[in-house]
């Protein structure tokens, strides 16, 4: 027996959303709350599976996690104990690998499993290991399970080969306790990057430039617990700003950061969609002609890889041809076999694919192989004559809090249901 989404296309969305709390940044803050010395207490979390996960991580590590009301987690590490992380959650998403830096930093000393999450092709954490080796660390890999160790950590250079979001936040954390200045050149510039450097300091770290790729952190002896609150997700938000230029006559997103989403609003006014760009929100009106366009995805502040698959079923109604150039995760075009099967005339090339359009969409039995493969299926199935049943939802609940019925309520006829 499994859980689906099961969509009925063709209900227009109307009315506003507010976005949650950033998941990309959530899963970094999390581990990065038990470098404290006493409570931290995030707000904004959002209600996805991934934060499921961690807090159970959490509390293998003895760890107290208190979930209160409108999103704010405690998490107090007094008591904290630095066991071996071998639990399955570990297994269930990429971002477990922060515990990594986070407990190198604190007590010189972690074992891990490999970490999990979507496959998107090869995903290495080469970077994240020569960041810790060049720290003072030794790093040890047997059955599965990553040792890593240091008598003491020591400020250093570090130029990062590839501008990774994971690599920069994981040596970031390693630092924070480490003697001396760190300097980390060539450091991925993502907002959640600023908002992880931001607690960070709030707890009493000494980290700047964050935002920039030239991080410097100079090391401390001792961090105190703090108050924070989450950015926005801007992917979150893309994904429903590309849901209202797909379906809506007039929808409203809010709790946004319109200098996040600078990149897909650019496209999106490109391809002709109606929209008010406000300080905190955006005011979509859908029905317009839309044109198709050209994407290459680039790490930030270039076009997202992660909003690359929910636009590809928008352009899927966008007049001409459109072509999609994938740098970050060149295999990431799992989404194209699932939307030809709905009637999508997409085909898929070395790190590409090309999109003609317009072409009506028809519900029917598809798959999310991923995380965001899932949100393109949804704004398909948005589109889509007939009913489209969604399988493999977890992916889904993993990054989106609360996605059916956020839609339920702009008027979208989404339900779940258990099938054989």
């Amino acid at each position: 027996m499994e859980e689906v989404f099961k969509i009925e296309g063709g209900h227009q969305l109307n009315g506003e959303v507010r976005i949650s709390g950033a998941k990309n940044a959530t899963v970094a803050l999390i581990p990065a709350s038990i470098l404290a010395s006493g409570p931290v207490t995030i707000c904004g979390v959002p209600d996805i599976a991934d934060v499921e996960s961690l807090s159970t991580l959490l509390e293998e590590l003895n760890v107290a996690v208190v979930h209160k009301d409108r999103g704010h987690l405690i998490i107090d590490p007094t008591e904290m104990i630095n066991r071996p992380l071998e639990h399955p959650a570990v297994t269930k998403l990429r971002a477990s690998y922060y515990f990594m830096g986070a407990l190198l930093g604190k007590y010189k000393h972690v074992k891990i499993k490999m970490s999990g999450g979507c496959y998107l092709g090869p995903r290495p954490i080469d970077l994240h290991l020569k960041g810790f080796e060049a720290l003072g660390a030794k790093v040890d890999y047997q059955k599965g399970c990553y040792t890593i160790e240091a008598e003491e950590l020591i400020g250093t250079k570090i130029f990062l080969d590839i501008s990774s979001v994971g690599a920069t936040i994981n040596i970031m954390m390693a630092a924070v306790y480490a003697k001396g200045r760190t300097t980390i050149e060539n450091a991925a510039k993502e907002p959640e990057i600023i908002d992880v450097a931001t607690l960070l300091n709030k707890m009493g770290a000494h980290i700047r430039g964050a935002g920039t790729n030239v991080i410097t952190i100079d090391g401390v002896d001792y961090l105190s617990g703090c108050f924070h609150e989450i950015i926005p997700d801007r992917i979150e938000a893309g994904t429903f700003i590309i849901m209202a230029a797909a379906a809506a006559k007039e929808m409203k997103i809010t709790n946004i950061i319109p200098q996040h989403l600078e990149s897909l609003l650019s496209k999106l006014q490109e391809m002709g969609v109606d929209m008010e760009v406000d300080v905190d929100s955006v005011l979509i009106r859908g029905g317009g002609k839309l044109q198709g366009v050209d994407i290459k995805t680039l790490p930030y502040p270039g076009f997202a890889t992660d909003l690359q698959q929910p636009l590809s079923a928008l352009l899927t109604q966008a007049e001409g041809k459109s072509t999609i150039r994938e740098t970050i995760y060149p295999e990431r075009f799992k989404h194209c076999i699932e939307l030809q099967r709905m009637g999508a005339d997409i085909s898929v090339g070395q790190g590409s694919c090309t999109i003609e359009g317009i072409t009506p969409l028809y519900g029917d039995r598809v798959t999310a192989t991923d995380l965001r493969c899932g949100a393109s299926l949804v704004v398909a199935g948005l589109l889509a004559e007939g009913v489209t049943e969604i399988h493999e939802i977890y992916h889904i609940e993993r990054g989106y809090d609360d996605l059916d019925g956020k839609l339920r309520a702009l008027g979208a006829n989404i339900w779940r249901e258990t099938v054989e």
